[in-house]
């Protein structure tokens, strides 16, 4: 995989961001961690080697780090509550809430991780309907 560059903000707008580096995996995950902090059955997470700017302030993001966890913090806007990337450190890597980006990355998703976790009515690959808008 080559260099790219990634832009995406909140949902509120309040924070915008750049990553630039070398996409190093893009997962799906079932853990319970990640469906309690994204609300859903899922959190996909974009990881870059590389680096973060934020195109605006970023002192007022809120950072809830799980005290018994090693690997796991939830980043946020604390205006709209959109999650939003972190710096890894220890491992120069960028995670990237997927939801967060502004267009469509250069890879897709490579797998789904914590299968096992994966809550009953989740992403069960089931033929359910599809609808282009909010039907009704």
């Amino acid at each position: 995989m080559s260099d790219t560059e990634l832009k995406g903000s909140c949902l509120c707008g309040a924070f915008r961001y750049t990553a630039k580096g070398e996409p190093q995996g893009f997962y799906h995950c079932h853990c319970q961690r990640c469906r309690k902090a994204s609300g859903t059955g899922h959190a996909s997470n974009l990881f870059l080697k590389g680096s973060l700017e934020w195109d605006t302030d970023a002192p007022d993001l809120v950072t809830y780090r799980l005290p018994e966890a090693r690997r796991f913090s939830n980043t946020f806007c604390p205006h709209c509550g959109s999650r939003m990337p972190r710096f890894i450190e220890e491992a120069g890597v960028v995670m990237i809430p997927a939801g967060s980006l502004d267009d469509e990355p250069p890879v897709l998703p490579q797998a789904r991780i914590f299968q096992s976790a994966r809550a009953a009515w989740s992403c069960d690959l089931r033929d359910i309907p599809v609808f282009e808008k909010y039907p009704g």
